[in-house]
């Protein structure tokens, strides 16, 4: 599956059936497990807690930023399990896809009653950056 909005639509359909399934008030790590079952049954290539690091002054530097899941090497997923996303969610979402130059993030929160009211999308309109060009030579694993 090679289509960004497809990738997407898949993943959000995996959210609802987890939501669906297991309702508000987990821990995010649940979801996350859930989510990461959920895709590979689907067939997409995912990743989590995959780390980030911050290229400062040429020197790749590894500050602990780890994105929850990334599916198809092309969509970033920010899982949340809170109250209510604030702007802050969204800048971290934004600037882990500048720092990774991933094209499109989605901002998901099962805390919701529907999840309609927790899923946000957000593109990143910059060049893809090392990170990714590094992701595809090595191929990094971990989950």
């Amino acid at each position: 599956m090679s289509d960004i909005n497809q990738i997407s639509a898949q993943i959000i359909d995996a959210a609802m059936k987890v939501h669906s399934a297991l309702g508000p008030g987990l821990l995010e790590s649940a979801y996350e497990g859930c989510m990461l079952h959920e895709l590979r049954k689907r067939g997409l290539k995912v990743f989590s807690q995959v780390g980030l690091p911050v290229v400062y002054d040429t020197v790749t530097i590894d500050v602990g930023y780890r994105i929850d899941l990334l599916v198809e090497d092309c969509v970033m997923v920010e899982l949340k399990s809170i109250d209510k996303l604030v702007p802050v969610h969204e800048a971290q979402l934004l600037t882990y896809l500048k720092l990774s130059g991933v094209k499109l993030g989605l901002l998901i929160n099962f805390n919701v009653l529907h999840l309609k009211d927790g899923l946000k999308r957000l593109v990143n309109k910059l060049e893809s950056s090392a990170f990714l060009r590094s992701r595809s030579e090595t191929n990094d694993e971990l989950i």
